[in-house]
């Protein structure tokens, strides 16, 4: 790898589960974007880096590396940077100089200076304008950092390495790519001519450990009534459709819901960009690819959903429908595939039908009205609301079952609902998510399945406290 002789140096949230951090702290929701204190080089450090990372460039074949393992590339590239900074009497101490030393590791082994903000576990995205702006989310807050990549070239060649490590390109021809990290973290990236600016990059972090059900009841996302409710739906076969807006933490619910499904099962996901964390045994993960340079060889979702059809699933979980599988997913609920989750970008329960129904049209099959919506209240049992509040919180805001058609409406229940009652003076959304009174069809199909759901679970509470 030398081309000349030398002698001779985490838990996260949100994520994966779609990660999304809370934290029991108040926050406030100031208009400008405030700066996130991190560690970042001096410019002292800054100098000497490049000054050292110009000599190391000069005297390694970089080509090379990938027939490294990683761990032996970072201690050559150390010993080779310590090397250099000696030779070069650099008046850094010996703390500055591993700084260094990691900053060029980075630079060469990893993702430059986005490696600084993920390793920070309580940051749930990163969001990249242009080279010089880069700003983090971190519990529900967006903050602008110190970080910076030296140019927008600089960028781009972080992006290349990321797409190109799970097989998808980005240049000209195809400006825009999803991708993810090592660790399921998703990544979008947009560059020019489409991004005005400069390159775009946007990662929604994933967790190393999972929430648990526990953890969003601790969070305050859902009640422990709610999470009993849900268990008892995903355990009995009902199909749920995860509804919320971007960022409302839709994913790491359908985690968590998916956490419920009983290990002897066979389960199929079916994802654009892989994201789901199942942890039972029996899972098979499909992912999406994109059409090649020469425009084919795509496969759609709409593909992995038929194929999944042959691969005897007892599940078949949708990381997000968003187009003309919609109609095979609806096919596959009402022929015995029961049990399916699936997520759906909506602001309401009824807005998310909606959704469903314009989506199926997308498949060019032309139904009538009624027969559609037919098909959408015989196949989906439940919708489960998600939202993300003005205080950054994720919240469960609404269940509701799906009783059937009156005319050509379909008709819902609302079993739980998220009463608020104020904003206290931090800014924090103050309420809770409560039962309607509404007793669910689905609790005497529980009974008959031994699963054991009280009924005083429904009851009503909206006079309690003497409200």
């Amino acid at each position: 790898m030398l081309r000349q002789p030398l002698k001779k140096v985490s838990r996260s949230n949100s994520t994966p589960v779609e990660q999304s951090p809370e934290s029991k702290q108040p926050h406030s929701s100031d208009a400008e974007p405030e700066l996130l204190e991190l560690k970042t080089l001096t410019d002292l450090e800054h100098e000497w880096k490049s000054k050292v990372h110009e000599r190391l460039l000069q005297m390694i074949d970089l080509s090379l590396i990938d027939t490294l393992g990683k761990d032996k590339a970072r201690t050559e590239i150390e010993e080779i940077c310590l090397r250099i900074l000696e030779e070069e009497s650099a008046p850094v101490n010996f703390s500055q100089r591993q700084v260094i030393v990691r900053s060029i590791q980075d630079d060469v082994l990893g993702l430059g200076p986005l490696e600084l903000l993920l390793k920070d576990s309580t940051i749930s995205d990163i969001l990249v304008n242009g080279a010089k702006n880069v700003y983090v989310e971190r519990r529900g807050k967006l903050y602008r950092t110190a970080v910076a990549f030296n140019d927008n070239r600089h960028l781009l060649n972080v992006i290349d390495r990321i797409v190109s490590a799970v097989g998808r390109r980005i240049d000209e021809s195809s400006p825009m790519v999803d991708a993810r990290l090592e660790d399921g973290s998703r990544v979008n990236a947009i560059i020019p001519p489409l991004a005005l600016d400069g390159p775009s990059l946007s990662i929604r972090r994933f967790a190393v450990d999972l929430f648990t059900v526990e953890d969003l009841v601790e969070l305050g996302t859902l009640t422990d009534s709610a999470a009993k409710v849900l268990d008892a739906v995903v355990k009995s076969r009902l199909n749920v459709l995860i509804s919320g807006g971007t960022g409302s933490g839709k994913t790491t619910l359908l985690n968590v819901a998916s956490g419920f499904i009983p290990e002897d099962e066979r389960i199929i996901t079916i994802e654009d960009s892989a994201e789901l964390q199942l942890r039972q045994p029996h899972v098979v993960r499909l992912e999406t690819r994109p059409a090649n340079i020469e425009g084919r060889g795509e496969i759609s979702q709409r593909d992995l959903v038929k194929n999944s059809l042959r691969m005897r699933p007892e599940r078949i979980v949708i990381g997000e429908v968003r187009g003309s599988e919609a109609l095979d997913m609806l096919q596959a609920m009402n022929t015995g595939h029961d049990g399916s989750i699936t997520t759906v970008h909506a602001n309401t329960p009824r807005d998310a039908l909606g959704r469903i129904e314009t989506m199926v049209t997308m498949s060019g099959v032309a139904f009538p009205i009624r027969t559609l919506r037919a098909q959408i209240s015989s196949a989906i049992n439940i919708v489960i609301q998600i939202e993300r509040s003005e205080d950054g919180r994720r919240r469960l805001t609404s269940i509701q079952e799906i009783d059937g058609m009156e005319g050509d409406v379909i008709t819902m229940s609302e079993l739980f609902t998220f009463r608020r009652d104020r904003m206290d003076e931090n800014k924090n959304v103050v309420g809770e998510l409560v039962p309607t009174g509404v007793v669910p069809k689905f609790h005497r199909k529980l009974a008959g399945k031994g699963i054991d759901l009280p009924i005083e679970m429904f009851e009503h509470s909206w006079d309690q406290n003497g409200s």
